[in-house]
């Protein structure tokens, strides 16, 4: 959401190419209507809606953050559920679960303070509140979804109505500007 008093901003490490289209248009086929707007990622923190005056404050505190994280790898293989809890299937993280840990946890202190609902958990969510035999169907299908990719950045996204989530800046961990 964007007014011209708040924006919903988003922190994620993105997913690389070709593995972000890939699970983007799974996610689509599915007939799951959000993921175009989307893309694909492991949330560090869920939406929030912050002042306009303070994104410039948000900014410097990732930039600390990043500056603070050295780059590490990141294995997705195989698939987990949220169910019956959240009607979610996700990509696992296999490796680099203690990096996205410790990165989210990071970037939720100082402007970006915020309580979580649920334990942080990253993940790559490929379905989300569909039907139960479609999210039977990308449970089964992506088991053996594997890929190895290094985090060297993380993004912070803006809520711009249709168009959904845009990367408005990317923090490349151990500091470097990008």
């Amino acid at each position: 959401m964007q007014t011209k008093d708040v924006q919903t901003i988003g922190v994620a490490i993105a997913i690389p190419e070709p593995w972000a289209t890939q699970l983007q248009d799974y996610r689509t086929s599915l007939g799951d209507e959000t993921a175009s707007s989307i893309p694909t990622h492991i949330t560090l923190i869920p939406p929030l809606t912050v002042p306009h005056s303070e994104l410039d404050r948000v900014e410097r505190h990732l930039e600390g953050v990043a500056r603070d994280h050295e780059v590490f790898r990141i294995h997705l293989r195989g698939t987990g559920t949220f169910r019956p809890i959240s009607p979610v299937v996700f990509v696992t993280v296999v490796q680099g679960i203690s990096g996205c840990e410790r990165l989210a946890h990071a970037v939720r202190q100082g402007p970006l303070r915020v309580e979580l609902e649920f334990p942080y958990h990253p993940h790559v969510t490929v379905a989300h509140h569909l039907e139960d035999p479609l999210l039977d169907r990308a449970f089964e299908e992506l088991a053996g979804f594997d890929c190895l990719f290094e985090a060297s950045e993380f993004h912070l996204y803006h809520h711009c109505g249709d168009q959904g989530w845009v990367p408005t800046r990317a923090f490349r961990l151990g500091g470097e500007r990008s």
